[in-house]
């Protein structure tokens, strides 16, 4: 006789998240895959990656990532914790900007609130990268400096339904990306295509 195991089943409350995770509508723009979680962070997890790209070829790409431990975490004050990174280009005029890491998070905290995302225990960091080149580089007209800015955030949220923390990421992942804001009742008209 064969004897086969059922995988054990999520706790509740983390099946209920990642059934709130998948309610989410997010801006066709940004698309949104999910990757491998890390495995020694809590016992239960999952993660997102999203990417959004503009005509003009600004992009952002980032991560979204939720921890779930039942038996809580005093670090997270509660028993999920948000973590998320995102990364975006940016022209020489904003790289320079002294301003540009508090605009950074900014942004984020007001995408937070926008979607009344409820949370606390909020923290992050926001880091600007000015390249220039030299020599040889310097002479390379393909070779341009790279700059961006890279938001390390995470927060706990409160309750089980995380809908509205996964739309105002996606949508500071848009902002990051240089795509204007979706205003309610209006339609935007699709971005020109390259051909």
């Amino acid at each position: 006789m064969t004897v086969t195991r059922q995988a054990p089943r999520l706790p509740h409350d983390f099946e209920t998240a990642l059934a709130s995770l998948r309610r989410a509508d997010v801006r066709p723009e940004v698309v949104l895959e999910e990757i491998p979680a890390p495995k020694r962070q809590a016992p239960y997890a999952v993660a997102l990656s999203a990417d959004a790209t503009t005509a003009h070829g600004e992009e952002a790409t980032g991560r979204f990532i939720l921890l779930h431990d039942p038996a809580g975490r005093q670090v997270w004050q509660g028993n999920f914790r948000i973590v998320t990174y995102l990364r975006a280009t940016l022209d020489a005029q904003m790289a320079a900007d002294p301003l540009m890491g508090q605009v950074a998070w900014t942004w984020l905290t007001e995408a937070l609130d926008e979607h009344r995302a409820e949370h606390h225990h909020a923290g992050g960091t926001a880091t600007r990268v000015l390249s220039e080149n030299f020599a040889a580089l310097a002479d390379d007209p393909e070779q341009v400096p790279g700059n961006h800015v890279e938001v390390r955030a995470s927060w706990t949220p409160h309750g089980t339904d995380l809908t509205a923390h996964l739309q105002a990421w996606a949508d500071m992942v848009a902002s990051f990306a240089g795509l204007p804001p979706v205003v309610d009742g209006v339609i935007p008209l699709p971005l020109p295509r390259h051909r």
